[in-house]
């Protein structure tokens, strides 16, 4: 093993020196204003018009969304409507929708996750 060799410290002098002011910035001089680029009109996202399209619920889809033809994205948000309406998400694992006897052959089965839901959903559309 190594020696460590220790060194004493010289004992600091006191310093009687006192901190200089500090002298202010000199004040700068405004820069001249440059032009900005004229800003292009900002386009507005178009929606995908696959996601547009008008889509013919079926019958058993049709007693909760309605009859009327919708966009895919609308058949969703009222699907949400409903399963809010009625309490429907599993209260542990909230990704989860129990199904009551309307989704329930919508789904085919008691609970399908919030992903998958749009999946067996757009079967159910024309």
């Amino acid at each position: 093993m190594a020696k460590k060799t220790a060194k004493k410290a010289a004992p600091k002098k006191a310093t009687a020196k006192k901190a200089a002011p500090k002298k202010a910035a000199p004040a700068k001089k405004a820069a001249p204003a440059k032009k900005a680029a004229p800003k292009k009109a900002a386009a507005k996202r178009q929606p995908n018009a696959a996601f547009m399209k008008a889509l013919t619920p079926s019958t058993t889809l049709a007693a909760i969304v309605g009859a009327t033809a919708l966009p895919r994205t609308e058949v969703v948000k009222k699907l949400w409507a409903y399963i809010k309406k009625n309490g429907l998400q599993d209260s542990k694992n909230r990704r989860n929708i129990n199904a009551d006897d309307k989704l329930k052959p919508i789904f085919g089965k008691n609970q399908v996750s919030m992903f998958e839901m749009t999946k067996l959903v757009s079967k159910h559309l024309k």
